[in-house]
């Protein structure tokens, strides 16, 4: 069974920064795709960038530029840097790990930015 724990949420000022980071354990993280998801109220969840490997990434329209998404192998741990946070950012933000026949989420971390 794969864990996924997500940490780094808060309350931020627009145009503030936060990092997240997700441990996981319980698998091969190496083998895995890792993704940042989040779900604003009344919203469906929806991708906000995705790892396949250090260097193959891709990210959501609206926070290319402002986000990047990172992971390292020895540590098990995919981080998702954000910066110029905007109110429209304000989400659960929840870790996702995925590969062929096997899907795991983290329980979310709220990210909440004011205005």
């Amino acid at each position: 069974q794969v864990q996924l724990v997500e940490s780094g949420g808060g309350l931020v000022q627009a145009g503030g920064s936060l990092r997240l980071s997700c441990a996981a354990s319980g698998t091969i993280f190496s083998e895995y795709a890792m993704a940042w998801y989040r779900q604003a109220p009344g919203k469906q969840r929806e991708l906000v960038a995705i790892i396949f490997s250090s260097t193959f990434t891709n990210y959501a329209d609206s926070v290319k530029g402002r986000f990047t998404i990172s992971r390292d192998n020895a540590k098990n741990t995919v981080y998702l840097q954000m910066n110029s946070l905007k109110p429209e950012d304000t989400a659960v933000y929840y870790c996702n790990a995925g590969r062929v026949g096997a899907n795991y989420w983290g329980k979310g971390t709220l990210v909440t930015v004011s205005s």
